[in-house]
């Protein structure tokens, strides 16, 4: 018989006697707690769990199950280790283009039954990613070979500013036909600077590898699919679980990787041996060896072209040796590259820039056309299912995917021109960075003055929306004396709350921005070097002008930024409340698992839902007993994702009370196909029953808006908040404005909860029988 269906001690029957158990299971939200926090108590005790996550109760409830009482026990599930808890995530900043590549996968528009188009959505989505990655990696080789190596390195005077370069500059005698040092030849310079790309690519396959092992390898309770086709895909037993395509991904994305620092490396040496006068030897090593680049790329891209995940099953395969080997093969591939392009070539010299320029442009183009083909999809999804609700009509999934790769291009063009200024300085020694590069560092003021202009914008419509609420404030308390300023705090704290509403519109501008920049560096780069002559010509003059300050101040802030990174970095590490501040950023951003990206930063969630579904299951197939799963805020997220992955009969005896909860408001707007109006609703069908707190001052919880009249409410009456508009001999001292927090200091919370209890209560049903050794199931179906 399997351990999970026998009967451990203190198995409770129908017989037994007395008061059932009833367990309130507490999930915390964003930026984490202590389990003595959320209990109230300093004594507290681990039930289950290690040290990334546990269950915890007051140590006076520790055997409470035993001897049950007339008031909930409560479990404090704590998972703030999962993401605020190690200081080096701080330092994964840096992996924000792939976060939010990997966000535009779960954007999709909800569209039942069309299988199709959501397995193109996908790809393309997969396909935007991996020009992500190869679009940041070509941007260090345009650092460390090109800028470095190629450029400084070959020009003696840079080089003299630079005494660590000294080794690889070529000498004067070199010139005139003599030898310099080994390392001076410019294929061997390219060589030993390829070596830093390429740390950088074990490093994040590192990285990928080890959270993989820790995250993705953590197996969900197995249950059978639901046939519920109108609900969310976080009820498929395999949703949780995508250690075969993240193992498929990082594959791929690394050997991509390593293939693009090999093509830098080999394309000027291919340049020079291609000339008609060069060695035919050299010359037909070089096609074989692009030609096996090609055909190893070509490789790569199929497997991530292959089938996305696999949601309806526990998926425990991982695929062939082929793909496993494609990291292996790539960098086998960028060995032989560095040994031909090490090859000595006489009268090769390093003059001018790499050819780079190209390969950035068609980067930039293929992001565009993969963009687009994504909006056309979203779109079409949107129309076969519409949702007024949902964030940008269907379109924010393409617009986040925009953003993204705009910001792995700005982040690229900045660190190329900051670094051409540190090597260079005002000595115009250096060609400087591709011109395309140059003109994404240039975007990053005007992309700034529209925040700056946005944000005025907001702060007005707050201000105006003040005024009107200060009007509702003074009439929902008549009666009570007037207090100018108490009232215009609260009715600010409640406009304030409402800008998480704006968001769309903030996103919306970001990405009407960012395309029109696009367009401007695509065009300007493509421009430069074609001067008009007349009237065009003094206008193609200051425009350039503009440009080039414009490129100037976009430098001097990415290297103001990277010096904040760096700051914000160290503290982190040696400050516990800096450190959770920054894992606010990945509470949120990291609740999906990776779809898209393999080096974005792993998914929590992925550990979390299992210890929630593992730990309700088997506490109620135990004892019997009713539970109230609790969540605040993003806790209330993973309640929701756990009660999804229990079995249909378990999930039927459990109640959800959720406060200050972003599941519709957030989730149900920016991800539709799993937290839209639909999945809600089932739901609120399957669970034995549903509560929902919200407060008006709450910038991120609000109703969840289930759209089934079958069902009680679900949503409570906006808590008041503050309670006490002014002293009372309830709250003698000013009553304090709670906003998203202390929802249990409520009173209605405690009301709230006794009332899923009491709705619990007589739809409870009987314990199922035990049986023999036959192993049959007990106390659940699976």
């Amino acid at each position: 018989m399997d351990r999970a269906q026998e009967r451990p001690a203190g198995q409770r029957t129908d017989n037994d006697a007395g008061p059932e158990p009833e367990l309130e299971l507490l999930v915390h939200g964003v930026g984490g707690t202590t389990p003595e926090e959320m209990l109230g108590d300093p004594r507290t005790v681990r039930v289950t769990g290690d040290d990334t996550a546990a269950v915890f109760r007051r140590a006076e409830d520790a055997e409470a199950d035993e001897a049950p009482r007339d008031e909930p026990v409560q479990e404090a599930y704590v998972w703030s280790n999962l993401t605020s808890g190690d200081s080096s995530r701080a330092l994964w900043l840096v992996l924000l283009p792939f976060m939010v590549v990997n966000l535009a996968h779960w954007m999709r528009p909800a569209a039942p039954g069309r299988r199709r188009a959501v397995r193109l959505y996908g790809l393309l989505v997969r396909l935007a990613a991996l020009t992500l990655t190869v679009l940041l990696v070509a941007a260090a080789c345009e650092v460390a070979l090109d800028l470095v190596a190629w450029q400084c390195a070959g020009v003696h005077d840079c080089a003299h500013r630079h005494s660590w370069l000294s080794f690889l500059t070529p000498r004067a005698s070199e010139a005139a036909g003599g030898h310099g040092s080994w390392w001076s030849l410019p294929g061997r310079r390219l060589g030993l600077a390829a070596l830093v790309p390429a740390a950088l690519i074990c490093l994040l396959w590192y990285l990928s590898h080890r959270t993989w092992s820790a995250y993705e390898s953590h197996r969900p309770m197995a249950h059978d699919p639901e046939p519920d086709t109108d609900g969310s895909a976080l009820a498929m037993p395999g949703f949780w679980y995508g250690r075969r395509l993240v193992a498929r991904l990082r594959a791929a994305h690394t050997a991509a990787a390593l293939l693009t620092v090999a093509a830098a490396v080999a394309a000027p040496a291919a340049r020079f041996d291609h000339r008609p006068d060069g060695p035919a030897a050299l010359d037909v090593l070089s096609w074989l060896l692009t030609a096996a680049l090609l055909a190893w790329a070509a490789v790569a891209v199929t497997a991530i072209c292959r089938r996305g995940r696999s949601e309806t099953r526990l998926d425990q395969r991982l695929d062939g040796h082929l793909v496993r080997g494609l990291p292996l093969g790539a960098l086998a591939l960028l060995l032989l590259t560095m040994v031909y392009a090490g090859w000595a070539r006489p009268g090769w010299r390093s003059a001018g820039r790499l050819p780079g320029d190209p390969a950035f442009g068609a980067l930039m183009l293929a992001q565009g056309l993969l963009v687009v083909a994504l909006a056309v999809v979203a779109r079409d999804l949107y129309r076969r299912s519409p949702d007024p609700r949902a964030g940008m009509r269907g379109l924010s999934g393409p617009a986040v995917a925009l953003l993204a790769c705009a910001l792995g291009g700005v982040m690229s063009g900045g660190v190329a021109q900051r670094v051409a200024d540190w090597l260079d300085g005002t000595r115009a020694l250096l060609p400087g960075p591709p011109v395309l590069l140059t003109w994404q560092a240039s975007t990053i003021p005007p992309v700034l003055a529209a925040l700056l202009v946005l944000v005025v914008g907001l702060g007005i419509r707050t201000a105006r929306l003040a005024r009107t609420e200060r009007d509702r404030v003074r009439h929902e308390h008549p009666g009570e004396p007037e207090d100018p300023g108490r009232t215009h705090t609260i009715a600010q704290v409640r406009a304030m709350a409402t800008l998480t509403d704006r968001v769309p519109l903030v996103v919306a501008v970001l990405t009407a921005t960012t395309l029109v920049l696009g367009a401007v560096a695509l065009a300007g780069a493509l421009a430069t070097g074609k001067t008009p002559d007349g009237a065009a010509g003094r206008t193609y003059d200051a425009v350039q002008a503009v440009a080039e300050t414009s490129q100037a101040l976009g430098s001097w802030l990415v290297g103001l930024g990277f010096v904040l990174f760096v700051t914000w970095g160290r503290r982190a590490y040696k400050d516990a409340s800096a450190r959770r501040t920054i894992g606010i950023l990945w509470d949120v951003g990291t609740f999906w698992p990776r779809a898209a990206h393999p080096f974005a930063p792993p998914c929590y969630a992925e550990r979390a839902v299992p210890d929630l579904t593992w730990r309700m299951a088997t506490w109620t197939r135990r004892t019997g007993g009713r539970l109230v799963l609790s969540g605040h805020s993003q806790g209330s997220v993973l309640a929701a994702a756990a009660a999804w992955q229990l079995p249909p009969s378990v999930r039927g005896r459990i109640a959800l009370l959720t406060y200050g909860s972003p599941l519709e408001r957030l989730y149900g707007r920016w991800f539709p196909a799993h937290f839209g109006p639909s999945a809600l609703a089932a739901l609120h069908r399957d669970v034995a029953c549903w509560g929902n707190l919200y407060r008006r001052t709450d910038p991120i919880g609000g109703p969840v808006r289930v759209p089934d009249d079958t069902a009680p409410e679900v949503d409570h009456a906006p808590l008041e908040d503050p309670l006490a508009y002014g002293r009372t001999p309830a709250h003698p001292l000013p009553a304090p404005i709670l906003g998203h927090s202390d929802y249990q200091a409520d009173p209605a919370f405690a009301r709230e909860r006794t009332r899923l209890l009491n709705r619990l209560r007589p739809k409870l049903p009987g314990q199922r029988p035990q049986t023999g050794a036959g192993g049959g199931r007990t106390g659940q179906t699976g």
